[in-house]
């Protein structure tokens, strides 16, 4: 057997939680025959061990299974350093206090290349999908000149204004998400001018002034695009992951690249792509549609070396709920789109569990 052969035996590997297989992910770095071993080298990056001790366990039988190859050995090599641990140095290098506030776990920034993909839309109902799952979540709504999250949570008009006896902000909470953003202190359609210098301000206030309490997961909703906010942001709170938003087209996923390069520059991981208005679904017929194309999604991911953590369908349930300030994940029952996010919460999950982790 060959080095090629070998490999494309692990193809057969799927890695826990995704439909994509080790050697597609990266995993399998090197295959190196001796005339008395065969060394299968390995990275394996990822925080949960669970989920390394799966692959290091399913590429064990696999090689048990296979005859006429010298005694395997498997060396795992040591992984990426803690992305995390240098976001916090940087935050605390420029001034940016403690990357992340006592009490939260994780903290995930949903970004997108451009408007229009939906990005708060997902946001919203992966914040919801992790809370229906048992997890404590928090929604900061970084927008400030576009604020969406009142809306979509059926509280447009609403004010934030209550404060604990330390004078911290106390969040809104809606669906079992705490939920702060700039559209619960001013007007409804009310226009916000500032420059850079306050945007950072509010922005480091929303962070780091709010009694968000005891989180499993913070839920990051950035601005589109990769301007000077985006970039704040990223460089200055110590993230956990990121998750890019796009949708089929060629010209929404141009702007993939621009994300994940973002991200990359504040050491953050990459979580992966999720491709809304996948297809389209008929109410009448059922019919599925790609009125936007097919597979963009995972062939830009593929591109850039990341995970396609899944396609959300064009409904107009989705776009109804969000206008009537219900999130199609707090509905329940059996709908496309709810179990897409449920799924898509479930991934999250996987590279980012926390303590207790409960059934997606």
């Amino acid at each position: 057997m060959t080095a090629e052969e070998l490999k494309e035996r692990l193809k057969e590997i799927k890695y826990p939680g995704f439909s994509r297989d080790i050697v597609s992910f990266g995993v399998v770095k090197d295959i190196r025959f001796r005339d008395d071993a065969t060394e299968l080298h390995l990275s394996i990056v990822t925080q949960n061990a669970d989920v390394r001790a799966q692959v290091l366990a399913s590429v064990e039988k696999l090689l048990d299974s296979i005859d006429g190859i010298p005694k395997p050995e498997i060396i795992v090599e040591q992984g990426a350093p803690d992305r995390r641990a240098q976001a916090r140095e940087m935050a605390t290098a420029m001034g940016g206090g403690p990357g992340k506030p006592a009490g939260i776990k994780r903290v995930v920034a949903v970004a997108s290349g451009k408007g229009g993909v939906g990005k708060s839309t997902v946001a919203s109902n992966l914040a919801v999908a992790l809370s229906k799952a048992g997890h404590r979540v928090g929604l900061l709504d970084t927008d400030i000149y576009g604020p969406s999250i009142p809306t979509m949570f059926g509280l447009a008009g609403s004010k934030q204004g209550q404060s604990d006896e330390d004078g911290r902000l106390i969040p809104i909470q809606r669906y079992g998400v705490k939920l702060v953003s700039m559209g619960f202190f001013v007007g409804q359609g009310a226009p916000l001018i500032w420059r850079g210098p306050m945007l950072s301000k509010a922005l480091g206030q929303f962070f780091n002034d709010v009694n968000w309490g005891e989180l499993d997961y913070l839920i990051l909703d950035l601005p589109p695009g990769t301007g000077d906010v985006q970039m704040t942001l990223t460089q200055t709170i110590a993230l956990d992951g990121g998750i890019i938003v796009t949708t089929p087209q060629d010209v929404a996923l141009a702007d993939v690249e621009r994300g994940v390069k973002m991200f990359q520059q504040a050491a953050t991981p990459v979580l992966g792509v999720i491709e809304n208005m996948s297809f389209h679904v008929c109410s009448s017929c059922g019919e599925q549609t790609a009125v936007f194309g097919a597979g963009g999604g995972a062939r830009v991911a593929e591109k850039y070396g990341v995970a396609f953590l899944g396609g959300v369908p064009l409904l107009r349930a989705v776009r109804e709920a969000g206008d009537k300030g219900r999130p199609i994940a707090a509905a329940g029952g059996d709908s496309e789109a709810a179990a897409a996010f449920k799924s898509l919460a479930g991934r999250i999950v996987i590279e980012l569990p926390v303590a207790e982790v409960v059934n997606v």
